[in-house]
């Protein structure tokens, strides 16, 4: 295991969550919040970013996806944040764009420490399976703003499942770039000398 490695918990009314990353893995992951399509897509996530991920989720289903989907992206934003540290050696910057089948998404991140979030596109359908297509955009919203990330994503495309899996590679494998450590590089990839 790596020293880029975090686990943290969360635990409301809501959600009761652990997570637990390795940037520097193998694509492997476990993954259970409840809601078949998005255990699906963090898989995905995992694969394509070759990061290690273990997230177990209990959430309030029963009321709907939103405070389980938001909340692990908390959950894992900080994991991030906390895995890198003080971001020291790192590419820092990344775009990536990927197709799946009709579909296409990109997306550009700066591991900036400023979070902030954009988004053009939209999904062709409201929901796949049990979870709110929407919530797709949600969770990299949450995800950036914990992980502090300057995030820009968009899509497009004719199926909302195609859509949404293509923007979670996407990030994945812009997370990736951007997190890679820099042979050339010491320190902070900053004039300031802190991210």
């Amino acid at each position: 295991m790596s020293e880029r490695t975090a686990t943290v918990t969360r635990a409301t009314a809501e959600t009761t969550i652990e997570c637990t990353l390795e940037i520097d893995g193998s694509g492997t992951a476990t993954v259970e919040t409840g809601i078949g399509f998005f255990d699906h897509m963090l898989t995905s996530f995992a694969k394509h970013g070759l990061f290690d991920l273990e997230i177990e989720c209990d959430g309030d289903l029963e009321i709907d996806d939103h405070h389980t989907v938001e909340d692990v992206a908390i959950v894992l934003g900080e994991a991030i944040d906390d895995a890198l540290g003080d971001r020291a050696g790192i590419v820092r910057y990344a775009d990536r764009r990927v197709p799946l089948d009709e579909a296409v998404a990109g997306t550009v991140v700066d591991v900036s420490g400023r979070p902030r979030f954009y988004f053009d596109g939209g999904f062709s359908q409201a929901r796949i399976g049990g979870f709110t297509s929407d919530m797709a955009r949600h969770f990299a919203e949450s995800l950036a703003m914990n992980a502090g990330l300057t995030l820009h994503l968009e899509v497009d495309g004719e199926n909302a499942h195609h859509e949404v899996e293509a923007l979670f590679k996407a990030l994945a494998r812009s997370l990736d770039d951007a997190t890679r450590r820099d042979e050339r590089r010491e320190g902070t990839p900053s004039t300031k000398g802190t991210l």
